[in-house]
């Protein structure tokens, strides 16, 4: 069976040196296909070259809560505009993290800003959100209130109420490495309880890499450590994971084609 990576970050300098080989580590290990995610507007070509040079590797447009402060001239307009190449599928990563100090103000302008163009353009919002549950769930369940609009909380590191709310307003919620984590007791539980069909699995690499790889580079091909765990957790065997939350990421990344998915030799597509 094969899985998505619904979040990465190939345009890192970590990767520059060998992103092809990366990409192909991920094939084999059985990731049929990438998204790699826009930090920054203002570095939008990266991810460009990206997603044109590599069939299975789709791509994001937007700016992360930590450089916000410096891209507040970014417009819904841009935004909408910059979605319309045929392989960005995706809004974001915006959102608000409090874990560090920054530009609070800054962040959530942009989140909204960000809301509005995953309203308007139908694409989902990948969410950033860290240390910051009750003040995301007042904003999202605020700007839903203005209209509904497709989105994922990434990274999924937060409180339970966070996931509870953000399933009810229709979010899907990812889960990335640090659900293999020996002490995320309390993460792998809040996966057990999210609807089935609002599940979806990632790396966020370079960062945060599972066990055991936790503390090195993270890369795509570690999708399937978490999307083990998560079966354990789900009481579902492998392929079911990967043929749940893969249904999932298309259904949620709808522009994205399914003949991207490259399937292993001898695999069947999930």
């Amino acid at each position: 069976m094969t899985i998505v990576d619904s979040h990465c970050h190939l345009d890192f300098p970590d990767f520059a040196p060998e992103v092809d080989q990366v990409v192909a580590r991920a094939h084999a290990a059985g990731v049929g296909l990438m998204v790699t995610i826009s930090t920054r507007v203002r570095r939008f070509e990266q991810i460009l070259a990206l997603v044109e040079a590599h069939d299975s590797v789709w791509g994001t447009v937007g700016t992360h809560p930590h450089n916000a402060h410096e891209e507040l001239d970014v417009t819904l307009e841009e935004l909408v505009r910059l979605s319309g190449h045929p392989k960005i599928a995706g809004i974001g990563e915006a959102g608000l993290d409090y874990h560090y100090e920054g530009d609070y103000a800054a962040q959530e302008a942009s989140l909204r800003t960000h809301i509005a163009a995953a309203r308007e353009t139908k694409l989902p919002l990948v969410i950033h959100a860290r240390a910051a549950d009750e003040r995301m769930i007042e904003v999202l369940e605020e700007e839903t209130g203005k209209g509904a609009f497709p989105a994922v909380l990434h990274c999924f590191s937060s409180g339970a109420e966070l996931a509870r709310r953000g399933v009810a307003l229709g979010l899907y919620v990812s889960f990335s490495g640090i659900l293999t984590f020996k002490r995320s007791e309390e993460l792998r539980a809040i996966a057990a309880e999210v609807p089935a069909d609002r599940l979806l699995v990632e790396t966020d690499a370079p960062y945060l890499a599972p066990e055991p790889f936790r503390g090195k580079r993270n890369e795509p091909a570690h999708t399937v450590r978490t999307a083990a765990t998560l079966a354990k957790v789900r009481g579902w065997s492998e392929a079911e994971a990967a043929r749940i939350t893969t249904d999932n990421f298309f259904r949620l990344f709808n522009k994205v084609k399914r003949h991207s998915l490259v399937t292993p030799k001898g695999a069947d597509a999930a």
